[in-house]
């Protein structure tokens, strides 16, 4: 019998601490967890180092990571502790969503999207793709969690409404992520140089997709004001502190928007002339923001989005002796598949 993988093992971990608690009634959950993702590259680390107040450089992250931190509550009082997951590789490695989310586990998390505003060609796909396939998957979870637990699954699809108030006019045209979302616009240091009709775009079209995921959105740099704010959100993801209630809508400033805050209204509609909007055939309001988005920043080839799928062949990571040993393996794996299918034929050919 093979032996377990690494990312198996991993999982059942996962799966083990998630269950640990027991079927659950309903009751808050006391372990939180912080899930980060987006673009490669685009500063996820150095936020989660900031939040947990580690003073060291941040590393590539090869493919997916884990920490914790720990924050206390009071004299004898057991310390809250959150755990922090990060994807690395872009939107190369999406498979492994799966490892920390799990049925068991999907009460307890909350998803950050780290997007590089430095550049807006990528920002497009990266959000898609990560959101598409974060999405997906928990909605696989929830209904999981559904035929376990139809009582802690209820409760979940009716708190995600809780950030939005009951007559705000936005309610049947919006589509809330089922667990707590936080989009993140890093680099704002460059971003803030772009023409200001470009920033008009990128503003604009963010404040639509947070605002239709029930999502909070802010923007964030090296600036030690914006980390704070930031590590402020982070820390009420994590262990529950309150919501800071501040809102700018300024695309001339950076962008802090609380999820229910934001409407359609004060965002408006997309940026592109009134008779045009006709011309891009789109099927619903977030098709017609795509549209109008890539008119403005047309994605790269999917070749120079894709990334490299397999970390063990990036450049980066490269060592000899085990890139040699890699290849004799792969051929050894190759061959056999190859004389696997060879005896297949000849089996069939002689019965």
């Amino acid at each position: 019998m093979p032996s377990e993988t690494l990312w198996e093992i991993a999982k059942a971990e996962v799966e083990k601490h998630g269950s640990s608690g027991g079927e659950g009634d309903g009751l808050e959950i006391g372990e939180k967890s912080v899930f980060f993702i987006g673009s490669k590259n685009g500063g996820k680390t150095t936020i989660i180092l900031r939040c947990l107040d580690r003073d060291e450089p941040p590393k590539p992250t090869l493919a997916l990571e884990y920490t914790y931190g720990r924050r206390a509550k009071g004299h004898n009082i057991p310390k809250d502790i959150a755990h922090f997951w990060e994807l690395g590789g872009g939107t190369s490695l999406l498979d492994l969503i799966s490892i920390p989310i799990t049925s068991d586990t999907l009460r307890t998390f909350s998803l950050v999207l780290v997007l590089d505003l430095s550049k807006p060609n990528d920002l497009w796909p990266t959000m898609e793709n990560l959101l598409q396939a974060t999405k997906s998957h928990v909605d696989k979870m929830i209904m999981k969690l559904g035929k376990t637990n139809s009582k802690a699954a209820s409760e979940m699809r009716q708190k995600i409404w809780s950030n939005m108030q009951k007559d705000h006019p936005d309610r049947e045209l919006i589509d809330p992520f089922l667990i707590p979302l936080v989009i993140i616009g890093s680099k704002y240091d460059i971003f803030q140089d772009f023409d200001s009709e470009k920033r008009k775009v990128i503003c604009k079209t963010l404040r639509f997709v947070a605002h239709y995921y029930g999502a909070s959105l802010m923007f964030t740099s090296k600036s030690e004001a914006l980390l704070l704010k930031i590590r402020g959100v982070i820390n009420q993801l994590a262990f529950g502190i309150d919501k800071s209630k501040s809102i700018c809508v300024d695309q001339n400033k950076p962008l802090f928007i609380t999820a229910g805050l934001d409407s359609l209204s004060q965002i408006g509609s997309p940026p592109v002339p009134d008779n045009d909007i006709g011309k891009l055939h789109a099927h619903s309001p977030m098709e017609l923001w795509k549209k109008v988005y890539e008119r403005v920043f047309p994605p790269k080839s999917i070749n120079t989005l894709k990334d490299i799928k397999d970390p063990a062949r990036d450049p980066q990571y490269a060592e000899s002796e085990v890139d040699e040993m890699r290849i004799q393996k792969d051929q050894v794996v190759s061959l056999t598949f190859i004389l696997s299918q060879v005896l297949s034929q000849n089996t069939s050919r002689i019965s």
